[in-house]
């Protein structure tokens, strides 16, 4: 999948900037790390473990080589039809003022519709989404039908160049992992995995070995939708049920100013692959398997 061109500062975009670009920031595939981390599954880690009365703690995968951060695509199964549907809840720690001035960061009608449709759904969460969006990252994080994994709390960049977004050193990216889970905890989300989404989808080794230290297991994708800032449900639809293969890992969006559309591709998308014989787990699913 081609990588899109540089885009704004902000993950929800500004003025002058191509959808393109900002469908970028939203969760296009950047160039991957050199190294390949092990796929053998180790126990998580006691810092990310959900909180008491969660479910089991989930599987983490063996770390990589010397130690890096191991990453997971999809599951190397091929004969069980299941998949992931997961949806990214992307707000940057400067964005608060346009949520002030009504900019709309959430999105519940996808929420109220994944449940309805009964979805397992593994929810990428950044810890200012949570800030801002307090009882919902709870009710999302209390719903046995979702697990709540760590976008970052501030959405900035592990590496550079990433898509225009600031970069972090590994000393402030490794505290931004650990400030996202404390934001969880605080709004009162128990379903918390110990998965890790880079923003942007950039990292290399240096990124992998700031996180090593976390013992998380870092989360990519095989399947793009391109929901972010479509107008129209029907090619993301489209673009999901001609990706998907047993075993896949799909990136979608939370986040209605960005991303309106994605609500009406899951109502297309689910029954759809239901009909051919998938089944809907969560990451911590496919991850164990």
């Amino acid at each position: 999948m081609a990588v899109l061109g540089a885009a704004l500062a902000g993950c929800g975009g500004g003025a002058g900037a191509s959808d393109a670009g900002r469908e970028a920031r939203m969760g296009t595939p950047a160039a991957s790390a050199s190294s390949t981390a092990s796929s053998a599954p180790a126990s998580g880690s006691p810092a990310a473990s959900p909180q008491a009365g969660a479910p089991a703690k989930p599987p983490t995968m063996a770390p990589g080589p010397n130690g890096l951060t191991p990453v997971f695509e999809r599951a190397k199964q091929r004969t069980d039809k299941t998949v992931a549907l997961t949806f990214d809840a992307d707000m940057t720690s400067d964005q608060g003022p346009r949520a002030a001035d009504g900019e709309h960061f959430d999105n519940p009608a996808l929420i109220s519709t994944l449940r309805t449709l009964e979805v397992p759904s593994t929810i990428f969460m950044t810890g200012r989404w949570a800030e801002e969006y307090p009882d919902q990252a709870k009710s999302i994080g209390t719903d046995p039908n979702f697990e709540i994994a760590n976008h970052s709390y501030s959405h900035h960049a592990f590496t550079s160049p990433c898509y225009g977004l600031p970069a972090l050193d590994g000393a402030a990216a490794r505290a931004d992992v650990d400030r996202a889970f404390a934001a969880f905890r605080q709004a009162g989300a128990v379903n918390t995995v110990p998965y890790f989404r880079f923003p942007g989808g950039c990292y290399d080794d240096q990124a992998l070995r700031a996180l090593s230290t976390a013992r998380v297991t870092a989360v990519q994708w095989d399947v793009v939708s391109g929901d972010a800032f479509a107008k129209d449900p029907g090619p993301v639809a489209e673009q999901v049920l001609d990706g998907v293969k047993p075993g896949s890992v799909v990136v979608m969006h939370c986040t209605r100013s960005a991303a309106p559309v994605t609500e009406e591709a899951v109502r297309r998308i689910v029954p759809e692959l239901r009909k051919r014989g998938y089944r809907f787990v969560k990451v911590s699913e496919l991850i164990g398997k």
